[in-house]
């Protein structure tokens, strides 16, 4: 500022001596900061109008954008704007809340704050307290080294050079807990975020595993699309900036009350009015926190839309990371690049929206902390000066070197506070800006925690579901929602193990009815073929046995475990290899305590293995070998690793989605064969004719929402294909 002011004056010089007197070159300055001003005011205007009118180009059918004439250099601009009308569309449809500061934003963050805190006294409580005391403990030594310098100023204009080396020791001396209780602050801060974000992990993980959520989350229901997102970056930030608002918002409450009643103890030594300093502090803050709230934007929609779109980006990188091999066999690179841009635009689109949205902000922000305040200050400080009662203080005491010394340490003690407390001030308002960004934040971690809450009961809310399948009854609908008015009854009977359903629709996700209404009575020993062409709903009853899909209606009646033996097992056609050891790909999900629960040996899991062709993996690793199964195993061996552990766990029923397609024939019907000696029933889903002759009954659907059940006659048991029919199997 000083440069500028002296090149501002060298120029008003100039101007002088060309004729142009200084009030007209301040009048010009003024006039071009007026214009400026009102450009920058008129130009959001504008831009708004000209986006108007290219939303008027669009029109939107069925709640899809048509565009009637696409510029190349407007695209852009208007697929933005065409979605985010979409988007409140959809918002205005669905009821749902934005995050703001608003009595959602107190619920919100209140119900948060009770996983964070659960009791009164535990170790987040004593963390706070500790944090309280430190901030509590560096105010009053701000204050103390406030009047440490002053009396160093004091006795600087008296010229006591031993009183100010005494002072300056002290100074010093101070200084070694002040940075300590400063270095504790942060050390503390960052404690409580720990402490908080475990807390809110911890909860979100029960939730997130609770009755399958994990799938349910992401299969069932469609309001979160990146839940890792949500469980690892917005619990991190949201815990980091509730940790530090807290010292945001206690130091600078501190620094204020204690500061007042400093400076008004300085103004009655000076005989000055207690009131009038403070009332005109405080009408100042007031008027200019006013007009920073009406102008502050939004920032607690544009974070949490900002991290909606940063979880996309992430979200597409996981996918293409998942599907690499995919992608790289089609040759797809060019089309995952342009979403992956794509989705990287518009995060940086909405990042310079934050940035501009920032930049006026903060700047009549600052114009107001330190310009106006600091204005105020001044008058704060000279007003116990010139108001103070002249008659304790004679016109020849003012001359005294003394009375100077203790106006001079009244001004640099006063100086000092009313800088910390234009600090503290400046901390309060700025914190205005972290609430509203801390209001987004909470709107994604307890929405999120409201999803899992809500999924774990059975309710789920996805935007392509088909509300039509409401007319034909087999689906009820409450508020847009559909509801699983079926019943899942588990029998603890051990005599009765069968599996039982009675009028059961097979209905998708996305509320597709495939099947409207099955019924079907397996017991053990009855090994059921089920085909059909694809989407017929063949894996969709797999799905339902195993409580993966809601029942919509009618009953499904199942046993329960025992002795622990599971009721079904399910393996799909890739199947999943688990982090672990090769003894963990067997067992899975077991873990080592439970296998050695059920005293099951390493000699007994070779044994597994050999069933399944797979003893060379035994003989090259030990058990306890650690490695990258998923990528070592072939398609074959991986298959039959899954048929190992079916062999482990010895269910009641086996669920077969096509389990056996990369395994050879010989290999196929000996695992069959060792099952069903095993009494594992055998629910198969498969397009090999060889595998008929191993199963009873048949399961036939039609693709047009029929089926058969039917026991299979002894020309189809005896159905069998040549070998050499199958070249393609592999090993």
């Amino acid at each position: 500022m000083t440069v500028l002011s002296k090149y501002v004056d060298r120029v008003a010089e100039k101007f002088e001596q060309a004729g142009l007197s200084k009030q007209a070159f301040s009048y010009a300055i003024v006039g071009s900061a007026l214009l400026a001003l009102g450009i920058k005011a008129s130009l959001p205007l504008i831009r708004r109008s000209k986006q108007n009118s290219c939303i008027a180009d669009y029109k939107i059918e069925k709640g899809s954008p048509t565009p009637k004439d696409i510029d190349g250099s407007n695209d852009d601009l208007k697929l933005a704007e065409a979605e985010k009308l979409l988007v409140e569309k959809q918002l205005k449809q669905k009821q749902m809340i934005e995050p703001g500061l608003n009595k959602e934003f107190l619920d919100q963050l209140r119900k948060l704050v009770s996983i964070m805190i659960p009791q009164k006294f535990c170790y987040e409580t004593g963390l706070l307290t500790i944090h309280t005391i430190c901030l509590f403990s560096r105010t009053f030594l701000s204050i103390y080294v406030a009047a440490l310098e002053g009396a160093i100023v004091k006795f600087i204009v008296r010229k006591d050079v031993k009183q100010f080396a005494i002072v300056l020791l002290k100074w010093f001396g101070i200084a070694i807990p002040a940075t300590f209780i400063n270095s504790m602050i942060r050390f503390l801060e960052c404690k409580l975020s720990l402490a908080f974000r475990t807390r809110l992990v911890r909860h979100s993980y029960r939730l997130y595993f609770k009755n399958q959520n994990y799938y349910r989350v992401s299969n069932l229901d469609g309001r979160i699309e990146n839940a890792d997102h949500r469980l690892t970056e917005d619990i991190s930030v949201f815990a980091s900036s509730v940790a530090h608002l807290y010292s945001s918002l206690t130091k600078p409450c501190f620094d204020l009350m204690l500061i007042g009643l400093a400076l008004m103890r300085s103004s009655s030594k000076m005989n000055a009015s207690i009131l009038s300093g403070p009332a005109l502090s405080v009408t100042v803050i007031a008027l200019t926190a006013h007009i920073l709230r009406i102008v502050s934007p939004k920032f607690g929609q544009l974070v949490s839309e900002e991290a909606n779109r940063y979880g996309y980006l992430r979200h597409i990188h996981s996918r293409i990371i998942t599907n690499a091999e995919e992608i790289a066999f089609y040759g797809g690179h060019k089309v995952e690049l342009l979403q992956l841009r794509q989705a990287y635009n518009r995060l940086v689109n909405q990042m310079n929206n934050i940035f501009s949205q920032k930049l006026w902000f903060i700047m009549l922000e600052q114009f107001f902390m330190k310009y106006v305040w600091s204005g105020t200050g001044m008058v704060m400080v000279s007003l116990p000066i010139l108001t103070g009662a002249s008659s304790n203080i004679s016109t020849a005491n003012y001359a005294n070197d003394s009375n100077i010394s203790e106006r001079t340490q009244y001004l640099t003690t006063a100086r000092n506070l009313l800088i910390s407390a234009a600090d503290a001030i400046e901390r309060l308002m700025s914190s205005y800006k972290e609430i509203v960004a801390l209001a987004g934040y909470t709107y994604r971690v307890a929405g999120m925690l409201d999803v899992f809450e809500e999924t774990a009961q059975g309710n789920y809310s996805k935007a392509t579901v088909v509300e039509n399948n409401e007319m034909n009854g087999i689906i009820e609908f409450r508020d847009g929602k559909p509801i699983a008015m079926g019943r899942i009854i588990y029998t603890d009977d051990p005599g009765n193990m069968s599996i039982t359903l009675r009028s059961v629709p097979v209905v998708t996700p996305n509320c597709d009815v495939v099947v409207p209404s099955l019924t079907l009575y397996i017991e053990p020993g009855i090994h059921l073929l089920i085909t059909g062409p694809n989407g017929c709903g063949k894996s969709s009853l797999f799905r339902i046995l195993s409580g993966l899909w809601p029942i919509y209606a009618g009953e499904l009646h199942i046993p329960r475990p025992v002795d622990d033996r599971p009721c079904m097992f399910y393996i799909p056609q890739r199947p999943y290899m688990s982090i672990g050891s090769l003894c963990d790909q067997i067992i899975y999900p077991d873990s080592r305590d439970d296998m050695k629960r059920k005293g099951i040996t390493e000699n007994e899991l070779r044994s597994i293995l050999k069933m399944v062709s797979l003893e060379h993996i035994a003989q090259r690793d030990s058990f306890d070998l650690v490695r990258d199964w998923k990528d070592i195993l072939s398609g074959g061996e991986k298959q039959r690793m899954a048929v190992a552990r079916l062999f482990y766990h010895k269910p009641r029923y086996a669920l077969l989605d096509e389990c056996t397609s990369a395994v050879s024939i010989d290999v196929e019907s000996s695992i069959y064969e060792i099952a069903k000696s095993m009494n594992i029933t055998l629910l198969t889903i498969t397009h090999r004719p060889t595998l008929w002759k191993f199963h009873t009954h048949i399961l036939e659907f039609d693709g047009q929402g029929s089926w058969k059940f039917r026991k299979m006659d002894a020309n189809e048991q005896q159905k069998d294909v040549l070998t050499s029919q199958f070249p393609n199997n592999i090993k």
